[in-house]
């Protein structure tokens, strides 16, 4: 797969994400499951709602709160955490 990166992202409910890449592919996410199993306390604070929308898009890749959680673009553009 050539660098591609996600170009827009767009809630859709709950913890699920549909994020567009710069190829035109569109890709549900659900980041509840990782979220919620993590054990991880940084992690599990994304279980809030407010804090779990609050994430970036910078440079191509999404981010939440200065890279406390990130994802490899290769592997969210397959939905797979």
């Amino acid at each position: 797969m050539d660098e591609v990166t996600i170009s827009a992202v767009r809630h859709i409910k709950g913890h699920v994400l549909a994020l567009t890449f710069s190829d035109g592919h569109i890709q549900p996410v659900d980041f509840a499951p990782f979220i919620f199993s993590s054990g991880h306390p940084v992690i599990e604070a994304y279980q809030d709602m407010g804090r779990f929308l609050g994430y970036k898009l910078i440079d191509g890749n999404l981010n939440w709160d200065d890279y406390n959680m990130i994802f490899p673009v290769t592997d969210l553009y397959k939905g797979k955490l």
